[in-house]
């Protein structure tokens, strides 16, 4: 059996995010560690978030590092500092040296990428509504549950300081690239993953979140994951 390291994205409620997911994992004998990463003190830094995941870490199993959206920016520095098995972006941001999260977005391409996806679907993909950019698949009850379950956001720290490694680590990876996702659309998920891990997505038909809308399935390819050889990430082209 392996251990899963699930780190949360904004907005989504913090480690809860992610426990029907662990429900399901645990079933199938896997360990799980789900922290909630923010505590509101706005000195903490990318690394900080790092050290809180680590730390919590305690298993002899092969390590899955999973990433949610702007968990991203965290779960390299994880793989970098434990023997990790692989690991697994999630509708995640992908960063790249020195680039902060608060530019991955211009850097990205993402608002023109958004702009055009609104243009078919009515405005849909980008609307400030939760429930209907973020949310518009998961159950209302879990759904309504999010905004009381949600830490401080974000530190400024984390989000505009210079992501610290100097290229992402060589642990096998994989993206998990959500098709119905309104905040990162399709294409853009499958141009970012092509350029900045060399790899092809795994697809799963899920808006943003999927821990919430389609826990069983999102655990079930985690737990397939574990038997199958991942992707070595490709050398990035635009990193010397």
């Amino acid at each position: 059996m392996s251990t899963f390291a699930l780190i949360h994205g904004a907005g989504v409620g913090g480690g809860w995010y992610w426990h029907l997911v662990e429900a399901e994992l645990q079933s199938l004998g896997h360990t799980t560690f789900a922290p909630t990463l923010w505590t509101g003190d706005d000195t903490e830094t990318l690394d900080d978030y790092a050290d809180t995941v680590v730390n919590t870490i305690d298993t002899q199993d092969a390590l899955f590092v999973v990433a949610h959206s702007f968990g991203g920016f965290t779960a390299p520095l994880v793989a970098e500092r434990v023997p990790t098995a692989g690991l697994i972006y999630v509708t995640a941001m992908i960063p790249r040296p020195g680039e902060s999260p608060s530019d991955w977005w211009s850097n990205t391409g993402h608002s023109e990428a958004v702009r055009i996806q609104a243009a078919e679907d009515g405005g849909l993909t980008g609307s400030s509504d939760p429930y209907i950019g973020y949310f518009h698949d998961v159950p209302k009850p879990l759904a309504d549950q999010v905004s009381h379950r949600e830490p401080p956001p974000p530190s400024n720290s984390a989000y505009y300081e210079p992501w610290p490694l100097g290229t992402l680590p060589a642990t096998p990876s994989r993206y998990i690239l959500c098709t119905e996702d309104r905040l990162f659309p399709a294409a853009f998920q499958r141009r970012l993953v092509r350029e900045r891990l060399g790899i092809t997505p795994d697809e799963i038909v899920s808006g943003h979140c999927p821990a919430l809308s389609c826990p069983a399935e999102l655990a079930a390819m985690l737990n397939t994951f574990t038997r199958a050889p991942a992707c070595a990430r490709q050398e990035d082209p635009h990193v010397h």
